[in-house]
Order: C-alpha cells, then structure tokens, then sequence
C-alpha cells in the first residue's frame, strides 16, 4: 500500500507544482489572443497558397518533361 501511496502523493505534487507553474505565467489579453489568431490565420493561408503554387508549378514541369 505505501507504493500506492507514494505514487499519489507524487501526482498531487506534480499537478501542485505545474498549477504554481501556470500562476507565474503572463497570460494574453483577449485582444492580444485575437490578433495573434489573426496573424496566425493568414500566415497558413499565406503559406498555403504558396504551397500550392510550388506543387502546380513543379507538376507541369514534371509533365513537360516526362
């Protein structure tokens, strides 16, 4: 029982300790959070179309020379 024990007390500690962690952070502020979701939302879209771009250009090479 004392294993038991232990490996309880070690999980209430680990969660205590992660619950201090998370009270030192430096949370966002609501229009904090949805401009960077913005940024974050055109970034992929961004990013996206240039992908895309790549593999439409890459492909019609590819078949031109094959």
């Amino acid at each position: 029982m004392s294993k038991i024990a232990e490996s309880i007390g070690g999980i209430r500690g680990f969660f205590g300790e992660v619950s201090a962690e998370l009270k030192k952070c430096a949370w966002p502020t609501r229009p904090e959070l949805f401009d960077s979701t913005v940024v974050v939302i055109i970034s992929v879209g961004l990013l996206g179309g240039f992908v895309a771009a790549c593999d439409l250009v890459l492909r019609e090479l590819i078949r031109r020379v094959i």
